[in-house]
């Protein structure tokens, strides 16, 4: 056999040996890694229990204040309202009954006649009239009238201001007021106030009047 053919025989061979020695080597060195198995399931259904917790509080219990400072909350008993007493808002008239609950004067003839509310100067646009029964509210009926028409066939008075706004004409405005009863008690009672366009109270009057008579003011618009 030629020496050649010997050597590269040799050489396969000795390649051979090598290269299943390495594999042999990594197969046995191979490093595994194992991991613990743990059971994470919870068996309590009802999940973590959170402690007790004192519920808060605006004031620090007796056995924790300092002394020293001579906290003392609640002992007192708060003081009752008196409303006899003056407040310096409400006036304190013992004994005094309320208009609205007082009865009316009595109907004589000085009532049984028509009466004039007095005249009234201004520049205003229109008036605002308002009227109420100022004394026992008795079921007094009145009727309005401007200028001869009438605007209101048929008011009740209560204790309370109603009435309507009034666009002025140049000049004369005449306002009637016509008592249609004399309710339950005394004569037609009311009173009566004018505003101007800018809230302002022009005039305040008052009337008693018998079945039948009016109570009359006369409003004049500058022109």
């Amino acid at each position: 056999m030629p020496a050649m053919k010997k050597i590269s025989i040799i050489a396969t061979l000795l390649m051979f040996f090598v290269l299943t020695s390495g594999l042999a080597q990594i197969e046995t060195n191979t490093n595994s890694v194992e991991f613990e198995i743990q059971d994470n399931n919870v068996q309590d259904p009802s999940g973590f229990e959170l402690p007790a917790r004192r519920k808060p509080s605006l004031t620090l219990p007796p056995e924790d204040r300092d002394p020293k400072t001579g906290l003392d909350l609640g002992s007192n008993e708060p003081e009752m309202l008196d409303m006899s007493k003056d407040d310096g808002l409400l006036e304190n008239n013992k004994g005094k009954t309320p208009k609205a609950f007082t009865k009316d004067k009595e109907p004589t003839d000085e009532f049984d006649r028509d009466q004039m509310l007095g005249e009234v100067l201004t520049g205003s646009e229109y008036v605002n009239v308002k009227y109420r029964d100022h004394e026992y509210v008795d079921g007094d009926l009145i009727r309005v009238y401007v200028n001869g028409d009438i605007v209101q066939s048929r008011v009740f008075l209560n204790g309370s201001f109603g009435g309507f706004n009034l666009t002025l004409e140049p000049g004369v405005n005449r306002i009637e007021f016509e008592a249609l009863n004399q309710g339950t008690s005394g004569p037609n009672t009311a009173e009566l106030h004018v505003y101007d366009d800018k809230g302002r109270i022009i005039s305040a009057k008052e009337w008693n009047l018998l079945t039948g008579r009016r109570a009359i003011i006369t409003v004049v618009k500058n022109e």
